[in-house]
């Protein structure tokens, strides 16, 4: 397997926000968008993009102890410094690929995009609107087992006792879902206002989708997809809330053939 070489870089967005990023690759530029769980959760997308594209994979501010101003409370904050970032570098024609919290940031930031830098999205099992009859499932109120039978497809093979997990571990992983909290608590993990103005977003989005999620089910996928102007959705069999981590290759087959059609 052919590998690329990875550069971590800091840009500064505002003078008390700096973004940690690493960079890969060449070609189309990708920005890349981790859910709750932190970066891990999409280095497998980042890592088989890399032959292809222009890799940006952002670290959220405040996971994996980044520094998170007092300001940024919302998901729209979080949308605008990236959308700000990519004015910066002078980026065109950047697909976002988002899973789950990193989706909804994705969407966000397609409905803020007046300059027209976001050609193209792929949203993964996202959170971020409301569907009455689909429920978001709460994570802050399940127990580490049940969140791995609401994630996986096979929580066996995915299950991580608490009880053997490194110290540091536990304590990055209780500031991460911290700033979770924070960011997407209130009201919880979708924004009111997200469903309607979605139509406005003309540039074709891949909704991807674990047949086994029950985090967000393909029902609240289905209804997501059919409020973009142009949307589709695609179910990954055996795969769930993390289809890219438990199915990578069928997944990045339907992203590989997103971006061919783009």
């Amino acid at each position: 397997m052919t590998t690329h070489s990875t550069t971590d870089i800091t840009a500064t967005v505002y003078d008390d926000l700096p973004l940690t990023l690493s960079e890969a690759g060449s070609g189309r530029p990708v920005l890349i968008l981790h859910g709750g769980g932190g970066p891990a959760t999409v280095a497998p997308v980042a890592r088989h993009l890399a032959g292809s594209a222009h890799t940006l994979t952002p670290v959220h501010p405040g996971w994996d102890g980044t520094p998170r101003p007092a300001w940024l409370t919302g998901i729209d904050d979080l949308a605008l410094a990236y959308l700000h970032f990519l004015h910066d570098r002078g980026l065109r024609d950047v697909m976002v690929i988002g899973s789950s919290l990193g989706g909804w940031t994705a969407a966000e930031m397609a409905v803020r995009d007046t300059a027209g830098i976001i050609t193209g999205l792929v949203l993964i099992n996202a959170v971020g609107v409301h569907v009455e009859s689909e429920p978001i499932a709460d994570i802050f109120a399940l127990d580490p087992r049940a969140i791995s039978e609401h994630t996986w497809h096979d929580p066996d093979r995915f299950y991580v006792d608490p009880a053997g997990t490194p110290a540091g571990q536990l304590a990055a992983r209780q500031a991460n879902m911290a700033t979770m909290r924070v960011i997407a608590g209130d009201p919880y993990m979708h924004d009111p206002k997200l469903m309607r103005r979605l139509g406005r977003v003309r540039q074709p989005a891949l909704l991807l989708w674990g047949e086994s999620d029950r985090v967000v089910t393909p029902a609240y996928g289905a209804a997501y997809a059919d409020a973009f102007g142009d949307g589709r959705l695609e179910v990954i069999p055996k795969a769930g809330h993390l289809p890219q981590v438990e199915r990578p290759e069928a997944t990045f087959a339907l992203i590989d053939a997103h971006l061919r059609e783009e």
